[in-house]
């Protein structure tokens, strides 16, 4: 008797988790899901980009995805993305349910980057947007905070040259040394306790948000209470917290209010002000937002531009000439030196497409019913701008699979930027820290080209292009070697 009801049951749960998972009319086409898991097992969870450039050529650029129970539409190609996250904005810009983000902000802090498109996501984007450019963000005076940044990278390497050496931990250290003097006013030792946790903090916790383990949190409520890896990632969210909190009461005992001296100090004041939006455990997650955000993507391009410009010496070799030309007699680079530097904008920003950070952004989700390209997309679906297929999309690029400068420069030499370089994804949601990150990558990689030569390890073999996925995308480990010009 127990065994039949129990088959009963079971087959009860079956055809119930069938058919949440069925499709509503016109609902964009896809590979049929199972119950439970959907199509997860049709994908490569740790680098889905090929299956998901696979499926587009078999669906459309517009097709759907069940992950787990949950209904998901990736969008892909220039036309695709820009009606959606431009000229539907507004129906496209939610941010779905994340259960396993929400545990790690404690569910009543979403930040701003996770936040749904609402009241509080507007305030804080707004505020965000503002802060950031009154602390410089353009100006010169965030050019001398990047400036001392440089001078830290440059010393470290002068005590390399001509050995091999592992970047990864060099660009980690200093972009979070920057950002950090943004959202807090300081500048930490690259040995400092702080800076060693946090490269630590960031590659974990998005390996398990981004992978099997954030999925298994999300779909299986009965295993979220057992001692399997996701637990270690609230562990470094409680962690990081504790040091946020640490900064914060500092930062307390010094400030003056009215008188910001930092993110930090700006978002207090707000506090002050009143209002349901901006409270600390709220500060305390848009400050992890933008510690990570302004970190690990910045330091994942710059490792990517060494790998790069190593294995293509000429055109390192062509950026320096451009370089020295334009710097002669002057100390330092500066932001607006790019406009006489059209070969290396273009380089910079090939590399950045190459690198494809981001290939699939932030999730988004529909806020509500809404269409595209002719499909029926209903509210609280998930929605994945997928920004690789853009970056690499035939007849958008001169050269869309390789390497060359030349995707950025028109016939007489000057540099263009295509409407399908979207490396920051594109409408309301775009990257909050995407002008600091354009001025970080011309003056960190004009600075180092102007005094070292990197070369590629003749025992190090072939270099592997094949990136690491999780949130960003990072390149594989690796070493190069450092010389200063003009030694050879």
């Amino acid at each position: 008797m127990f065994a039949s009801v129990a088959l009963f049951v079971a087959a009860l749960l079956f055809l119930l988790l069938f058919f949440q998972t069925q499709k509503s009319n016109n609902f964009p086409p896809g590979p049929w899901p199972i119950p439970i898991l959907g199509n997860v097992l049709q994908l490569n969870l740790t680098n889905p980009i090929a299956d998901l450039e696979r499926l587009a050529k078999q669906y459309g650029n517009v097709y759907s995805l069940f992950i787990g129970p949950r209904p998901t539409v990736v969008i892909n190609g220039l036309h695709a993305l820009k009606e959606a996250l431009i000229n539907k904005a507004a129906a496209f810009s939610g941010r779905p349910e994340n259960l396993m983000i929400n545990h790690a902000f404690q569910k009543k802090a979403p930040g701003v980057v996770m936040a749904g498109f609402n009241t509080s996501w507007k305030e804080h984007r707004r505020f965000g947007v503002m802060t950031m450019k009154n602390f410089g963000l353009g100006k010169q005076s965030m050019e001398v905070r990047i400036l001392t940044e440089i001078r830290r990278i440059i010393e470290c390497l002068e005590q390399s040259v001509g050995k091999k050496i592992d970047p990864h931990l060099l660009f980690h250290n200093a972009a979070s040394s920057i950002i950090c003097q943004v959202l807090f006013a300081k500048q930490f030792d690259y040995d400092d306790e702080f800076m060693k946790f946090f490269p630590v903090f960031f590659r974990e916790s998005s390996k398990q948000i981004n992978g099997f383990w954030g999925m298994t949190y999300d779909f299986f409520p009965m295993l979220r209470s057992l001692p399997l890896p996701f637990q270690k990632t609230f562990k470094l969210f409680q962690a990081a917290h504790e040091r946020y909190s640490d900064i914060l009461a500092d930062c307390k005992k010094t400030r003056v209010p009215g008188k910001p001296r930092h993110f930090m100090d700006c978002y207090l004041d707000e506090i002050e002000k009143g209002g349901d939006t901006f409270y600390e455990d709220q500060l305390c997650s848009v400050i992890t937002e933008l510690h990570f955000g302004g970190t690990d993507t910045t330091a994942n391009t710059l490792l990517t531009a060494c790998l790069y410009l190593m294995n293509y010496p000429q055109i390192q070799e062509k950026c320096q000439l451009e370089i020295d030309t334009v710097l002669d007699g002057k100390d330092e680079a500066s932001f607006e030196d790019r406009h006489q530097m059209p070969y290396v904008q273009a380089v910079i920003h090939e590399i950045q497409r190459m690198g494809n950070i981001t290939p699939l952004s932030v999730f988004h989700c529909t806020t509500q019913d809404t269409e595209l390209m002719g499909f029926s997309i209903p509210r609280g679906t998930i929605i994945i701008p997928n920004l690789s297929s853009v970056l690499f999309e035939e007849g958008q690029w001169k050269y869309p699979r390789e390497f060359n400068p030349e995707n950025f420069l028109n016939e007489k030499g000057e540099f263009v930027k295509p409407e399908a370089f979207m490396p920051f994804s594109t409408g309301p949601r775009i990257c909050l820290g995407e002008a600091l990150a354009r001025m970080e990558l011309f003056l960190v990689l004009v600075s180092l080209l102007r005094k070292f030569k990197f070369i590629w390890p003749e025992d190090a073999g072939e270099p592997d292009f094949t990136p690491v996925f999780g949130i960003t995308l990072t390149p594989r480990p690796y070493h190069m070697k450092v010389q200063l010009r003009g030694t050879d």
